[in-house]
């Protein structure tokens, strides 16, 4: 059966129209320098090259090595999952740290891990969901070089195997955990205190909506993020003690030795952004 020839000309006016659209959009992104879909950005050194001492904590037995089942639910092959003690002795104390780091993904929705903290039947305390502000010392960050202008912060940070000095560019922002406390409900003085922050683009963000603000900027030309979690278990005297201000404490002494190790291992942020604005400027 033969189209009528009006019907023939209304499909290829909607074809042109179709196609002129697409052109446009892809044009206007272009001119207003907007990018949906991020470029990856590659670790400059591996997170298991974090050292296995960090002041007075020590690396307790092996890195945790996930199955391609769990690296599959995590979603990276980019991972460090590290038992630290005090001296390097369980029974001082000890925090279980992970380290997760994306890039070159269009999910813009970071694994939220609550979601798996509440297993081995322990439960959520209530009214236990906390945002803690970490007492990060910042004595020894000053600004670059010759750059007396810019938002970041450099610290000198020594090679933990060749003792070579690097100048490191620090996070952007306050670090705050956000922090949930579980509890055995069989043994309620069994206690689990879960908390975890995120890195995003050189910044330090508390939720996966900073992250979303933050490594989503649609001017931005490439975008990683990071989470990095603390858990730490232990026993309370009393079922209305909490195990909140012994997991700060622990948590705030790791933080400040580990975050300059991890920010060598992440992008060097200033970097990124000069070649994004150069790659602008040439576009």
């Amino acid at each position: 059966m033969l189209l009528d020839r009006s019907v023939i000309k209304a499909y290829l006016a909607l074809l042109v129209i179709l196609i002129s659209g697409a052109i446009g959009f892809r044009l206007l992104i272009n001119q207003l320098n907007i990018h949906l879909l991020k470029e990856r950005v590659d670790l400059r050194r591996p997170l298991d090259s974090i050292p296995s001492r960090i002041g007075r904590w020590e690396r307790v037995g092996t890195d945790s090595v996930f199955s391609d089942t769990m690296i599959e639910e995590l979603g990276t092959r980019s991972y460090l999952d590290r038992v630290y003690a005090l001296d390097g002795d369980l029974a001082k104390g000890s925090v279980h740290v992970h380290v997760a780091y994306y890039t070159g993904t269009i999910d813009a929705v970071p694994h939220i891990p609550e979601r798996c903290w509440a297993v081995g039947g322990l439960e959520p305390l209530p009214s236990s969901v906390k945002s803690i502000a970490l007492e990060v010392d910042r004595s020894g960050w000053r600004k670059p070089d010759r750059d007396e202008q810019s938002a970041y912060m450099v610290a000198s940070v020594k090679d933990p195997v060749t003792a070579d000095i690097e100048q490191v560019t620090m996070p952007v922002g306050e670090i705050e955990l956000s922090a949930v406390e579980f509890q055995d409900p069989k043994r309620p003085e069994r206690r689990q205190v879960g908390a975890y922050f995120f890195l995003a683009n050189g910044a330090a963000a508390r939720t996966s909506y900073d992250v979303r603000s933050r490594a989503f900027n649609l001017k931005d030309r490439y975008a990683y993020y990071c989470k990095v979690q603390f858990t730490k278990s232990g026993f309370v005297k009393d079922a209305d003690e909490s195990l909140m201000e012994p997991f700060r404490r622990d948590a705030t002494e790791l933080m400040n030795g580990l975050i300059p190790h991890l920010m060598r291992c992440l992008p060097d942020w200033p970097t990124w952004e000069r070649r994004s604005q150069g790659s602008a400027a040439e576009e």
